[in-house]
């Protein structure tokens, strides 16, 4: 029985690599041509911010300078149970700052639906509703893409999520080799597949109506996630805007990337289960691909926690217990075929590199610790298993201040 059921899940995980892997081909190449529009919708800009007196500042000046019509975008930063003066500094800059104190209810989709009660009962209304962290920089024709969605029928658009400080540690070029990776080989692809995109947390942009309509309701410790699976529940699929780049800062410490990485897989088994098993029930009715699709990412957390315990248990049988004494998927298969997967997807992440226009030799040397970083994923996720019922919100501290013309140098 254990033999079946090592063999039957191995099946059930190698079917998955393989399924995502061909998705990621699609990802390889990108459609340049799209429809401009001149500007036409409204957008009022959500910012989240907690304590983030030394980094809102740069991001408020990076937003007052977008090309866009100044009288067509309104910036609003949430200064959610702030205790320092980050709600001054956004007031000495010239826009909205929007003090909430409620110790109970704590985090940022708590505060996002506290800030969209109180936009609805303005008397201006907006067309669009963009939503970014205090820690980001954005391009400055940030908005223009924005416009070109919505006015094209988008309702939901994830913008280009990149690293604003991917060369500070090993931990930062890790992240920065994920994004750049996951932007083009998951996100894009599917972009290129007409299916739902992932929202980010970051860079996203929403059609007011629909906000209106569905409400934001997403309060867990992933309310991204959680977003995205309503969406696509409701027939909305959430698009990629490419060209509409959000500036990202990571932690610099495996310590504070670690707290980040729990709180993420925390909330990812919250929203595995309570929609996981919807999404593929309706995939199935409705023969809906992009629902399927979501419906498989909402268990990525639960792939990543078996794949864990299958290779720590078979680690251990073969370390203690003179092993193999279990039936084993690959023992099936050539010996070429593990070497060939293995390959393959070490190879991805460099194609991406490549593909993303990467030329930082600090990136491509960071490949060597890089497989750190990704193992790190599993004990993370089986401590978050545990701990999943966690609500705390877990604060990443900034301290470093970028801005864009500092990006853009780096760049060139």
């Amino acid at each position: 029985m254990v033999d079946n059921l090592f063999i039957g899940l191995q099946v059930l995980l190698a079917a998955i690599g393989v399924y995502q892997f061909t998705l990621s081909l699609f990802g390889i190449y990108r459609k340049k041509e799209r429809k401009v529009y001149d500007p036409q919708k409204s957008f009022a800009v959500i910012v989240a911010a907690h304590n983030e007196e030394a980094v809102i500042g740069a991001l408020v000046e990076n937003l007052k300078t977008l090309d866009y019509p100044r009288e067509m975008y309104d910036v609003f930063v949430i200064c959610d149970n702030c205790s320092d003066s980050t709600a001054d500094i956004v007031r000495e800059h010239g826009v909205y700052a929007c003090e909430r104190h409620n110790p109970h209810q704590r985090g940022k989709g708590y505060a996002i639906e506290w800030m969209l009660k109180n936009l609805w009962e303005m008397p201006r209304q907006y067309d669009g509703i963009v939503m970014l962290d205090a820690d980001n920089l954005v391009s400055t024709d940030f908005l223009r893409e924005m416009n070109n969605d919505l006015c094209s029928g988008a309702r939901v658009i994830q913008g280009y999520i990149d690293t604003k400080n991917p060369e500070d540690s090993w931990i930062t070029a890790a992240y920065g080799v994920t994004y750049w990776y996951c932007n083009r080989l998951w996100q894009l692809s599917r972009k290129n597949l007409n299916m739902a995109n992932f929202l980010g947390g970051t860079g996203m942009c929403f059609e007011s109506n629909l906000l209106k309509e569905m409400g934001w309701g997403a309060t867990s410790l992933v309310e991204d996630l959680e977003f995205t699976a309503r969406c696509v529940m409701n027939g909305v699929n959430p698009v990629l805007n490419y060209n509409a780049r959000v500036f990202d800062e990571k932690p610099l410490t495996f310590k504070a990337s670690a707290r980040q990485r729990l709180r993420w897989m925390q909330g990812h088994f919250t929203v595995a289960r309570r929609y996981f098993f919807p999404l593929l029930w309706r995939s199935i009715k409705e023969r809906n691909m992009a629902k399927f699709d979501m419906a498989l990412y909402t268990i990525t957390v639960y792939t990543v926690l078996v794949t864990f315990l299958m290779t720590a248990f078979m680690w251990a049988d073969a370390a203690f217990f003179d092993g193999p004494n279990v039936a084993t998927f690959f023992q099936y298969l050539p010996a070429w075929v593990p070497v060939v997967s293995l390959v393959l997807s070490c190879a991805a992440f460099v194609l991406a590199l490549i593909l993303e226009g990467v030329k930082s030799w600090r990136i491509y040397a960071s490949l060597i610790t890089f497989p750190v970083y990704l193992l790190s994923w599993w004990p993370i996720t089986f401590y978050a298993f545990f701990t999943q019922n966690n609500k705390v919100w877990s604060h990443t501290e900034h301290t470093r201040v970028v801005r864009l013309e500092e990006m853009q140098g780096k760049q060139v």
